[in-house]
């Protein structure tokens, strides 16, 4: 199935954006611009195009596209996460695999059961559903695009080799999805990085600002966290509301070909009136999971990934104190002080390092947080006045229709 970018008429609407993520600040300089140009849906794999305009001397050309995989772009989150030279630095979270399953599952569910319902509520149905997975197509690739762009934005991440590869290599990058053995081992490695985490949550930080930061980021994440649920089941209605309004139509519809009937004109009215209800709850579904539902998971998974650079800061302030620790111990029994003394001045130079960058980071964090979430909630409500209007509009014209048959 090849998908481009352009609009669905009934997709995302009130939405001037061009369907790509506006959740998070993808403020660039101009000198490495990258975006995802196309993309193609297949049954087990999803392939994107992504297109780099650059002047940045690193890159042989200054315009140029690749074709890379989920997988790979998991590669390249790896490389960050496992670079001590960004220990410092808030990792952008890796996009989400590919999921269409549940559309799939869905569209094959209405085929079984085409037989049960009318050609023109199977016709609606069948649409509904297309529009869905074309909006779950489309959030797939704007969250893979955001990771990339978050990376070109950063002026410490974009110039690694690594993003220069993956953006520039016009081959496979062989990357591969993990084998059994190395889920296991990262499922290992994740409990014991569950457990240091709780070994380490009791030690007292030597500085106010990170200890404050710790205890906010930890409250936050679990309160976003729980607001993604419950956003998500409040799209989820909506989205049920629109179906109920397709079997309700349908219905009407079936009552004024009856035969000998004087109500078939406001039958076939409420039917009418109903089908443009659907498209305005259908409507109100897809700008609540663009604008909240979207945002708030996006941050959801940003602020598990500060958490992680509060644990890898923790972690390096643990190494400095334990290397202070031994370094007392090496002049108390005057045995091995220069290996000591090195040691200690290494660890404490990286934790230097790592508070410092950490810092930074998290204040513009929170400021970037700040701003995304204030702009998409504005956008969010406009949009919802402007769909409460468009029903009012719609049952007043419908009930004034409706007197008018009935005098």
């Amino acid at each position: 199935m090849m998908t481009g970018m352009e609009e669905s008429p009934d997709l995302l609407a009130g939405d001037d954006s061009k369907g790509r993520s506006d959740t998070v600040d993808l403020s660039l300089d101009g000198s490495l611009a990258v975006d995802i140009s196309d993309a193609l849906s297949e049954r087990d794999k999803v392939k994107f195009t992504v297109h780099t305009k650059t002047s940045l001397q690193q890159f042989k050309e200054t315009e140029f596209s690749v074709v890379r995989q989920h997988e790979e772009f998991l590669w390249l989150h790896d490389r960050y996460v496992e670079n001590p030279e960004y220990a410092g630095i808030i990792i952008p979270p890796a996009p989400p695999r590919p999921d269409f399953d549940a559309s799939r599952e869905k569209l094959q569910k209405l085929g079984e059961g085409e037989g049960t319902m009318t050609k023109e509520e199977f016709t609606k149905m069948k649409q509904e559903l297309e529009a869905e997975y074309l909006a779950t197509f489309k959030k797939t690739v704007a969250m893979h695009e955001v990771f990339l762009q978050r990376i070109a934005a950063h002026p410490a991440l974009r110039g690694d080799v690594n993003f220069e590869v993956f953006l520039s290599y016009d081959q496979d990058l062989n990357a591969k999805t993990r084998s059994k053995k190395e889920k296991l081992g990262g499922f290992f490695k994740s409990i014991t990085k569950s457990a240091d985490e709780v070994l380490l949550s009791s030690q007292k930080d030597v500085d106010d600002f990170f200890e404050n930061e710790k205890t906010f980021l930890v409250a936050y994440h679990n309160k976003i966290k729980d607001c993604t649920q419950k956003s998500d089941k409040m799209t989820k209605a909506h989205k049920n509301v629109a179906d109920n309004y397709i079997q309700i139509s349908s219905g009407f519809v079936q009552l004024a070909t009856i035969e000998n009937t004087e109500l078939d004109k406001v039958f076939t009215k409420l039917a009418e009136a109903l089908e443009k209800a659907r498209k305005l709850e259908g409507r109100v579904a897809s700008d609540e999971d663009l604008k909240l539902s979207d945002t708030v998971r996006y941050y959801m998974r940003d602020s598990e990934a500060a958490k992680d650079l509060l644990y890898r800061r923790t972690r390096s302030l643990a190494d400095y104190e334990n290397a202070n620790k031994n370094l007392e111990k090496a002049r108390t029994k005057n045995k091995d002080v220069p290996t000591a003394e090195s040691q200690q001045q290494s660890c404490c130079e990286k934790f230097e390092k790592i508070s410092e960058m950490a810092k930074k980071e998290l204040t513009e964090f929170k400021q970037r947080r700040i701003a995304y979430f204030k702009k998409n909630f504005v956008d969010l409500v406009e949009l919802e006045l402007k769909h409460a209007k468009a029903q009012q509009q719609l049952y007043s014209s419908c009930i004034a229709a409706l007197k008018e048959d009935m005098e």
